[in-house]
């Protein structure tokens, strides 16, 4: 299970300065998603990058450079906490992606190969590593390549996962593109996490004011009205720019 925060604003500044007072308190859930960190962000000429490291966050002293210093107007921030039996390395770090997108995921579903048939071949044969959420990007990316707009693309995928896994607890994601955030929200309310963590732990919530729209992980206070939750099974678009958000039915 993993925790993310991602940001959208009028204007570029530091990621550190766009995230704000909401920094410290996501970094510090790096004491239990402590098994890594990335970051992705569009670049001046509109190309995305990506940023990552096995390696504890809050401890990190290259993240804590990257976030005063990368300037940007939309950028994502992960933590991971690696599911059992899976590497601490590079290739199994959120984000995944490349200059055209960039993916993080929050859950999981088994078993972590049931999309595979629906992947693009030369897609699922450069992975970098052997997550469940490497795979649910590379069956959104699948889609987006043949034609389909990002936010149809996240709905179909997590409709496939319903059917094709045996079973899920999260399929909550942020989904970059040089266009836009798309934030997606489901877990399902039966898992053992839900019932050890609590029904809010799967919580995503938005955050529009001061120039910026943020979205975020539980793990944190996040007060109405100044925070309001995502809803369930919709995709939600932040596009750039500031400019008003949109809600697809999924």
């Amino acid at each position: 299970m993993c925790r993310f925060v991602g940001v959208v604003a009028d204007e570029p500044a530091p990621v550190s300065r766009l995230i704000g007072d909401d920094l410290e308190p996501f970094l510090s859930l790096a004491c239990e998603h402590e098994h890594g960190w990335g970051v992705a962000h569009r670049t001046p000429d509109g190309a995305i990058r990506v940023t990552k490291a096995p390696e504890r966050a809050d401890r990190s002293e290259r993240l804590r450079a990257w976030l005063d210093s990368c300037v940007t107007d939309m950028a994502v921030v992960h933590l991971r906490m690696a599911s059992p039996g899976l590497a601490l390395s590079p290739g199994n770090t959120h984000p995944f992606g490349d200059t055209r997108a960039a993916f993080v995921h929050n859950g999981d579903f088994r078993p972590r190969d049931c999309l595979d048939a629906v992947i693009d071949r030369q897609l699922l044969d450069a992975a970098e590593g052997q997550t469940d959420s490497e795979r649910y990007y590379l069956a959104v990316r699948t889609r987006m390549d043949a034609g389909a707009p990002p936010a149809k693309a996240v709905a179909q995928v997590a409709d496939e996962i319903r059917m094709l896994a045996d079973g899920y607890v999260a399929l909550n994601c942020l989904l970059l593109t040089p266009e836009s955030l798309y934030v997606y929200r489901d877990h399902d309310p039966a898992s053992e996490v839900i019932t050890r963590r609590g029904g809010a732990f799967f919580d995503l919530y938005r955050r529009t004011g001061d120039g910026r729209t943020l979205v975020a992980s539980e793990g944190w206070p996040h007060p109405e009205p100044l925070w309001q939750r995502v809803p369930r099974r919709t995709v939600l678009e932040i596009p750039e720019g500031g400019r008003q958000t949109v809600l697809h039915s999924a």
